[in-house]
């Protein structure tokens, strides 16, 4: 689901959108349900937003909802 002109995120950018922590990011990221980054340099990553609101709009909205 991304463009040519998909925004990238940081880390911390991503913690915020999503209301995780920087561990279960990379534990959900291991365990395949959350979109790994991409590698743009030797010690950096970013996310495409596309894929973060994806996950996001994935999640249920409340306690006992269900995802759509």
């Amino acid at each position: 689901m991304s463009t040519d002109q998909d925004v990238l995120l940081t880390r911390r950018e991503v913690e915020r959108r999503t209301g995780l922590s920087r561990s279960t990011l990379y534990r959900k990221m291991r365990d395949g349900t959350f979109p790994v980054p991409l590698k743009v340099s030797e010690r950096a990553v970013r996310w495409r937003e596309s894929d973060i609101r994806a996950y996001v709009d994935s999640r249920p909205r409340s306690y006992g909802e269900t995802a759509t």
